[in-house]
């Protein structure tokens, strides 16, 4: 295992100072912005934390890029990866399951030769220990049971043949990339979560801009947001979490908000001061986001107040996708995986 301290920076020699990563504010549309970012972080304190970078090993294989991390109940670390044994550089799939022992040991890989398996982007467990896959390149969310059985599937893979006479054959063009999303059908899923009645909260996603209710039994209750920046729309909704308490949070990442909304998608308010939020994850105590361009994550109130951030991810050869997901254990210990780095890592926080 690596130990690194999380207040590390950058030394930028040629300059001889110090400063954030180049990429550290690119979501920002104004200089404007990206000042009174630096300036709220500036009078915020910074958290005292450690990042453990976990040994995973599978037989035989990489774990190539960790886009999604959730932990069960037993322990257990599951991580949707961005990996498999084609090496394609364009058209293959690029998404298999891991599960990891609490000691770390690699136990399976969840549904081999998955046909919703395409383009990973995060994985979740219920409150029963049901594992969910959310796919953003085959536009499904697959649930599995305790055993690794099926027992849900929402929305559904484009049709290859219908792909291929349409863009191909015919040299048919997509004209509208964020088309207002109808009923059953996702369009580059990004997240899950529940509330308490077992009822499914989905963010979805890159294509469609908005969020979906879904019940316990698979009926499709309700869905809200647009393409855009105003009032009712998202600018890729990336992640999504619930309190537990009647609140959802939505991670809208290109907007550089958060969206709060009720169990029934009625909108509560807006969340700002946390750069670009990627992920989010509540505890009892904090709201945590996860910027993923920087490799910071901020912690909040539940209501909303910034009460501290930590700097995470430097010094390991990148500087954009430091954080994809993330998985809150307790109050102070977070797990995360990241698309360039290659590796889930323990955020401990010490303060």
């Amino acid at each position: 295992m690596e130990i690194r301290n999380a207040t590390t920076v950058f030394a930028l020699l040629l300059l001889g100072t110090t400063a954030q990563p180049a990429t550290a504010f690119d979501w920002f549309k104004t200089d404007a912005e990206r000042n009174a970012q630096r300036a709220l972080e500036a009078r915020t304190p910074k958290l005292e934390s450690t990042e453990e970078v976990l040994r995973l090993r599978i037989p035989g294989h990489t774990l190539g890029e960790t886009e999604g991390v959730s932990v069960n109940s037993k322990g257990h670390l599951f991580v949707y990866s961005r990996s498999g044994t084609g090496g394609s550089a364009r058209g293959g799939t690029a998404a298999e399951l891991f599960e990891f022992d609490q000691n770390l040991r690699f136990v399976k890989l969840w549904g081999e030769n998955n046909y919703a398996a395409s383009f990973a982007h995060s994985v979740r467990v219920d409150k029963d220990d049901n594992v969910w896959m959310v796919d953003e390149g085959s536009h499904m969310i697959v649930g599995f049971n305790t055993e690794g059985d099926v027992i849900r599937v929402y929305g559904r893979k484009t049709e290859a043949i219908d792909y291929l006479e349409s863009h191909l054959e015919r040299g048919e063009k997509v004209t509208d990339i964020h088309p207002v999303g109808v009923l059953d059908i996702f369009n580059r899923p990004t997240d899950i979560a529940w509330d308490p009645e077992g009822n499914s909260y989905i963010s979805d996603g890159y294509g469609n801009s908005r969020v979906v209710k879904i019940a316990k039994d698979g009926t499709w209750l309700k869905a809200v947001g647009t393409y855009g920046s105003g009032d009712g729309q998202f600018n890729t909704p990336h992640g999504i979490a619930t309190d537990g308490k009647g609140l959802v949070y939505v991670a809208d990442r290109n907007n550089n908000r958060i969206q709060v909304y009720d169990y029934d998608l009625n909108f509560k308010k807006y969340i700002t001061g946390v750069a670009s939020p990627w992920t989010l994850q509540v505890t009892p105590k904090y709201l945590y986001s996860g910027d993923g361009t920087s490799g910071k994550i901020y912690r909040l109130d539940h209501q909303g107040k910034l009460l501290g951030w930590a700097q995470t991810s430097l010094g390991q050869g990148q500087g954009n996708c430091l954080i994809h997901q993330m998985h809150a254990v307790s109050d102070n210990v977070i797990y995360k995986g990241s698309c360039s780095l290659w590796n889930v890592e323990k955020i401990t926080f010490k303060n």
